[in-house]
């Protein structure tokens, strides 16, 4: 399905680019920092969920014909950034009483799971990333045709962006559990959800769109 000669380069890549620091990163943290590994491991399924589909994407031509209309990728950013500062408000006048113990923040695990999914497949950054690195690393020499290879190497990168994820929910997890136990930082903790959402809002919305 894929030239095996660029694997190693197409890894090597993949690896760089998961260690670099980036919105996902941060919602996925915070949120297992926040509510704990579960919810953390939800945000990062939904992650995954909304990578698959903007893969297919990619694989089927979609995206590139969205990447090259100015005016649909400037829509998708403003309803990007108009459902994270929603998301931050609701987090914002959530009362201090309704701050879940650790047992009941297993529930918002489901709501972490759809707020991963929509804030990514709405973020024109993500899809622009999809239209410019996967055709990278298409080769002639593959029996596969171009949509094909796309798919497998999307499928790979969200693989290994899964077992990343899972890892750092890990580490940031168990470093968490101590805050999760302080009732001064239960009764905070959906502000400081909530302010993760507006920092991820101001920089879908500040930051400029890279040219397919």
């Amino acid at each position: 399905m894929i030239d095996f000669t660029v694997l190693p380069v197409y890894l090597t890549a993949v690896i760089a680019l998961l260690l670099i620091p980036g919105p996902d990163m941060l919602l996925i943290a915070s949120s297992s920092l926040s509510y704990g590994k579960k919810v953390g491991v939800f945000a990062s399924l939904g992650n995954a969920t909304s990578g698959v589909v903007l893969t297919i994407l990619a694989a089927m031509g979609v995206s590139a014909l969205i990447a090259m209309n100015p005016i649909a990728l400037q829509v998708l950013r403003l309803l990007g950034g108009a459902y994270l500062l929603k998301m931050g408000w609701d987090c914002m006048r959530t009362s201090p009483a309704d701050a879940p113990d650790v047992e009941q923040a297993s529930g918002l695990a489901k709501t972490l799971y759809r707020r991963a999914v929509i804030s990514n497949l709405l973020n024109p950054k993500a899809l622009i990333f999809f239209v410019l690195f996967l055709p990278q690393f298409v080769s002639t020499q593959a029996t596969a045709s171009s949509g094909e290879q796309m798919l497998v190497l999307g499928l790979l990168l969200n693989v290994l962006g899964l077992l990343f994820n899972l890892f750092l929910v890990t580490m940031v997890g168990s470093l968490g559990q101590p805050l999760l136990k302080n009732e001064k930082f239960r009764t905070n903790q959906h502000k400081f959800m909530g302010l993760v959402f507006f920092v991820l809002a101001i920089w879908l919305l500040a930051s400029q769109l890279p040219t397919p």
